[in-house]
């Protein structure tokens, strides 16, 4: 069972099945069991369910999904649209953690109250939406199989519904952008699908919705595939398959074109080196000049001591700055990408209290002592990344180390935390990443090298019993 026939459905599609090869780790699928999708690019997408009715055998749960297997408390119909209500979404979103993609702990939703009433409403609320849903699916079919004229783009919006395969493969992502990404994911996200939009346009300009098929599509990829790396090859190819899932929904495309799509691309490229030793940080420290007033130099110097994100730091004004107690209140970013002023945080794990030594406390207390309180330390001005890692990487030469970027610091600071013994957890507290899932991603060759670290700790010590 595929995870979009669970995203998509209150009640599971029993015709939306892939074939695959079963493995232990595969949970097979009962009738009347509830279906959750662990995983969305927003809080308002994760943790969607579906209800699956049919007692049909050998039918397993995608790796996506997790399930939950009720007792026989609830009516079928009852339980799959009660999950979707809005105030029971209400309770699933406010579970959402992440930052870039957000996810659900089973265990959370497991503890999430429900209402029950008695078998009986149960069933009259369950058949009367069930109906409901029957009309509006009648209705759909009916629209999508009338006769209509496409409608002439306006502002880049137009309703899918208005869409016929004949349309250009490229107006239908860019309707479809509109129609349901837009206002639901942040800008950051939102210029990824118009760049994967303006790339349909430029290397399959005159492709129909109907003329995609599992050749024309791989050749798309393989076209897009000549100018990227395999993994940005990935990125836009599940970000077209979205969309295209849904055109095969709607009746404008017979069958799924980008099953067993294979992903290429160019060889990647040599990566500057993402961290520096603790040797390293100190020579580069050394080189900084910290003679008068704010500078690059003391973002750097401050970045490299507390690990905050680049938007983060350009945020910091005197008033975060909490001496007494030996932290740095972190409650917002900057926006240095568009037209400035503040910005919320990247997600709320990323407000924090960051602890900082004494040697920083002595020397931005002298700094910033006569500055307006509510205004950035470091901003004066229009601020790009590419100026600031330039000082950097300037300093990274005088010092004789690897040049990295500014987010590189923040990388060399978790990294000599975690090879200093501090904890994981306390990292991704430090850090304001939303669950110790990402550190373990991000640091995994760290935590690698620690293991390897600790395997010959352990031979010495068992050695050392004969």
């Amino acid at each position: 069972m595929p995870y979009t026939n669970v995203f998509d459905n209150p009640v599971t599609d029993p015709l939306r099945l892939e074939p695959i090869e079963i493995d232990s780790k595969q949970s097979e699928v009962r009738c009347g069991d509830a279906l959750f999708t662990v995983s969305s690019e927003t809080p308002q997408e994760v943790g969607m369910s579906s209800v699956w009715l049919s007692d049909q055998h050998n039918v397993y749960l995608n790796s996506f999904c997790f399930g939950y297997r009720q007792d026989g408390s609830f009516d079928n119909l009852y339980l799959a649209y009660m999950l979707r209500a809005r105030v029971f979404r209400k309770q699933i979103e406010m579970l959402a953690q992440g930052i870039s993609r957000f996810n659900i702990s089973k265990r959370k939703v497991m503890e999430l109250a429900v209402p029950v009433p008695g078998a009986a409403e149960q069933r009259a609320i369950g058949a009367f939406f069930s109906s409901v849903d029957e009309l509006i699916t009648l209705h759909q079919r009916k629209l999508n199989g009338a006769q209509r004229k496409p409608v002439r783009r306006k502002e880049g919006k137009k309703m899918a519904a208005q869409m016929l395969p004949t349309s250009l493969f490229c107006d239908y992502y860019r309707d479809w952008i509109a129609t349901y990404k837009e206002g639901a994911i942040r800008k950051v996200t939102m210029d990824k699908y118009l760049l994967t939009a303006s790339w349909l346009e430029r290397i399959v300009p005159s492709l129909s919705v109907s003329e995609l098929d599992r050749g024309t599509y791989q050749q798309l990829l393989n076209r897009y595939a000549e100018y990227h790396e395999r993994q940005t090859t990935m990125d836009f190819h599940h970000q077209l398959k979205s969309a295209i899932l849904d055109a095969v929904d709607e009746g404008l495309i017979n069958r799924d074109p980008t099953r067993k799509a294979v992903i290429k691309g160019k060889p990647p490229r040599v990566k500057k080196p993402k961290y520096l030793n603790q040797f390293e940080l100190h020579k580069l420290l050394d080189v900084l000049n910290l003679e008068g007033g704010i500078s690059w130099d003391w973002l750097i110097l401050l970045i490299a001591k507390t690990g905050l994100r680049f938007s983060e730091a350009l945020a910091v004004t005197p008033d975060d700055f909490i001496f007494s107690r030996q932290v740095l209140s972190i409650d917002k970013t900057w926006d240095y990408k568009e037209n400035g002023g503040f910005l919320p945080t990247k997600n709320r794990s990323s407000i924090r209290k960051v602890q900082i030594d004494w040697q920083l406390i002595i020397q931005f207390s002298e700094l910033i002592k006569n500055m307006p309180p509510h205004e950035p330390i470091f901003v004066h001005g229009k601020v790009y990344n590419s100026t600031v890692n330039g000082v950097l990487g300037r300093r990274c030469r005088e010092a004789g180390v690897p040049e990295i970027t500014i987010h590189g610091l923040r990388h060399t600071h978790a990294s000599l935390l975690l090879f200093a013994g501090v904890s994981i957890a306390s990292v991704a507290k430090r850090l304001g990443h939303s669950s110790m899932t990402t550190t373990q991603k991000v640091y995994l060759h760290v935590i690698q090298e620690l293991e390897n670290q600790d395997i010959d700790l352990v031979m010495r010590s068992l050695s050392g019993l004969c």
